[in-house]
């Protein structure tokens, strides 16, 4: 499963769109999902959350479960400050991911 998660880009074809981190959360438990994409800004006017904290998430489970992260995760952000601090819990996950 591949999972675009954009609150106003429309993702690539076969990508599966979701506009919310949550429901980015429960795919990912299923063990599923593939490949990732991600936007940090997501209209947080409403408490929604941003792609970054999707990441949090699997850096979290990762590092004290075991979880088996998405084996490609990407940032499509336009928010450059947010895509650097993305890119660097990316590698946290990766490092997390290969410690055993």
């Amino acid at each position: 499963m591949k999972i675009y998660l954009d609150d106003i880009r429309r993702p690539p074809k076969n990508w599966i769109w979701i506009k919310y981190p949550s429901k980015i959360i429960e795919l990912l438990k299923t063990g599923k999902v593939k490949e990732l994409s991600l936007d940090h800004d997501l209209g947080d006017d409403e408490g929604i959350g941003t792609g970054y904290d999707v990441l949090l998430w699997i850096e979290k489970e990762v590092y004290t479960n075991n979880f088996t992260p998405p084996k490609v995760i990407k940032v499509h952000s336009a928010n450059i400050s947010a895509r650097i601090k993305m890119e660097l819990a990316i590698k946290s996950i990766r490092r997390g991911e290969n410690k055993g």
